[in-house]
């Protein structure tokens, strides 16, 4: 028997008030839509059909390949929607989840698969009670404290509105009594939907047990229908990836103020400053300084690298490096071991080897640096010609005093000295130094002569 996954995400979402379908809004740098996939993944589930239909094309292009999508030509309510995956559901157990409620964790599916299967229910609801369950369909029990039926609140009368447990959304259907049941669903309601609520009932006059499982984190069954909420839950998704890298063994100095995504890693000892952000497939090693305000994004730093106030894209950076203050590692920056990049220093697309240094001023792109290079301040590498971008290459041990520009394509060979305020055009040899700059001509009396003086 396998197990698969319904998500509906089909709806236009028009509180969001946004060109995006509501599902494609993104929690922590990765889509609400997508947050739910990966839960399901992993708490077993083996195939997942998303239902499809305002803005369809636009959700499935952000799928990957693997995932099966039905399409909903008209929002009949959840209930319709569940019958568009009709022909996928074969005697299998059916998860049904909302792609507006990111928060959902593989543990609490796990444990509700679990109670569904000891139960030997045929479908079974996922519940919890709210401080504030406005706008939640009310779980009606019986005087036993069994399901009765769910009342969306439109359709619920005062005293049922008073209820404090909801309804998730989320389901587990048996697949062949689901089938079933499907075709005998009625839309008799103030909006004339198919309500998958109304499922539950009729597979209980079938004769068949209906279960409630209620989680005792209401949290992480908030969905999402305004740009309020979205807010909300991406505060409630930054504590909890927070906690989980604390938990590790992270210090995160004000976690408020942190912005971590999910797919980011970070090793035991690193201090993360208020500030910092952290984002895409970024791992960070262990004994790290991340300072305040940082931007690190797509990137690989080694064990105890400190970065002050930077920011680094797509790039690598080597154990004991030093970043910073306000430095900018551009995309494809691979920066070595003991390095230090200072202040207001910008790298791209460039490879700076071992113990090598640019500690303030300097624009270093399209380039390999050696190990052992000392890169001046206010040096520049003129790595574009107005047609093309051009390589400069420096060999290891080099110096390149300050205010230099290194015209590429050019080759500085190893030990080679670059005396400062030098434009260098063609290459130096190895242990040469190079001067290329205007010899010094004072003129006595010049300003008296043409009448310049200030006093």
């Amino acid at each position: 028997m396998k197990l698969k996954a319904i998500i509906l995400a089909a709806g236009e979402g028009t509180r969001m008030k946004s060109k995006l379908p509501k599902v494609l809004h993104k929690v922590c740098g990765q889509t609400m839509l997508q947050h739910v996939i990966d839960a399901a993944k992993k708490s077993g589930i083996e195939e997942c059909i998303v239902v499809i239909g305002h803005e369809a094309e636009k959700i499935k292009r952000s799928l990957s390949s693997e995932i099966k999508t039905v399409f909903q030509e008209k929002q009949l309510g959840t209930g319709h929607a569940v019958m568009m995956a009709y022909d996928s559901i074969k005697e299998d157990t059916i998860l049904v989840l909302c792609g507006d409620g990111p928060l959902i964790t593989e543990e609490t599916l796990k444990d509700m698969l679990d109670y569904h299967k000891k139960g030997d229910f045929k479908a079974t609801v996922l519940t919890a009670d709210l401080p504030d369950p406005e706008g939640y369909g009310r779980i009606i029990r019986d005087t036993e404290g069994r399901l009765q039926k769910i009342v969306e609140e439109k359709d619920a009368t005062e005293e049922e509105r008073s209820i404090r447990e909801i309804n998730s959304g989320i389901y587990c259907f048996d697949g062949g009594t689901l089938k079933d049941a499907l075709p005998k669903l009625r839309n008799n309601n103030s909006q004339g939907e198919y309500y998958l609520t109304d499922i539950l009932p009729v597979i209980r006059d079938m004769g068949f047990g209906t279960g409630v499982y209620k989680t005792r984190d209401y949290e992480e069954i908030m969905a999402v229908n305004s740009r309020e909420q979205l807010a909300e839950v991406e505060a409630i998704m930054r504590k909890r990836i927070a906690k989980k890298h604390m938990k590790d063994g992270v210090t995160i100095i004000n976690p408020e103020h942190t912005y971590i995504e999910k797919t980011v890693t970070i090793g035991v000892d690193t201090t993360i400053y208020a500030g910092a952000i952290l984002t895409g497939d970024t791992a960070i090693g262990e004994d790290c300084i991340i300072g305040q305000n940082s931007r690190i994004e797509n990137s690989v730093i080694g064990n105890g690298v400190e970065v002050q106030s930077s920011t680094i894209i797509s790039s690598s950076v080597g154990d004991s490096t030093t970043i910073g203050p306000y430095a900018y590692l551009r995309p494809n920056s691979n920066v070595g071991k003991h390095v230090k990049i200072g202040g207001f220093v910008e790298v791209k697309n460039s490879k700076i080897d071992d113990y090598s240094r640019a500690s303030h001023l300097s624009y270093i792109g399209d380039a390999d640096v050696g190990r052992n290079v000392n890169i001046g301040c206010g040096v520049v590498f003129v790595n574009y010609d107005g047609k093309d971008k051009n390589r400069s290459i420096i060999e290891d041990n080099v110096f390149v005093g300050s205010n230099v520009n290194l015209v590429a394509p050019v080759v500085i060979g190893k030990d080679g000295y670059i005396a400062c305020g030098s434009t260098i055009t063609s290459g130096v040899p190895s242990g040469a130094l190079a001067i290329a700059r205007a010899r010094q001509e004072n003129k006595e009396g010049w300003v008296d002569k043409k009448g310049l003086s200030r006093e």
